[in-house]
């Protein structure tokens, strides 16, 4: 039962993160005005466009890195890359938390957390 929540919560990470890339990469001044809304002003969206979407494109890489997890057939490296991508997940999340708004660490860093202590027990 622990190894399928472990895979199940660090595919949700993964997920997030993928929606994550879409959005600072591609929907920045539709979806993005949306989700940050609280955080920067309207007017600020277009000039800030290039500076999301290099921010997306590390979501992409820890996207990438826990869905490379799956795919490694050793247990101990799937693991260790698993929670490497997780910690990293986590660190960013926390950062966010502290440094843009608290609701990050509820819905990046938690769920990371969370299928981190799976992987673990794993």
């Amino acid at each position: 039962m622990i190894p399928l929540l472990a895979k199940t919560f660090t595919g949700i990470v993964a997920i997030e993160h993928l929606f994550i890339l879409w959005m600072e990469m591609f929907a920045w001044e539709t979806t993005g005005k949306k989700v940050f809304k609280q955080v920067l002003p309207e007017e600020l969206f277009k000039p800030t466009k290039g500076l999301a979407a290099n921010q997306g494109l590390y979501n992409g890489f820890l996207a990438e890195g826990l869905i490379w997890s799956f795919f490694i057939s050793d247990l101990v490296w799937q693991k260790n890359v698993a929670c490497f991508f997780l910690i990293c997940v986590i660190v960013a999340g926390l950062y966010g938390a502290i440094s843009a708004s608290k609701k990050i660490f509820f819905t990046q860093a938690l769920p990371a957390i969370i299928a981190l202590i799976f992987v673990a027990l794993t």
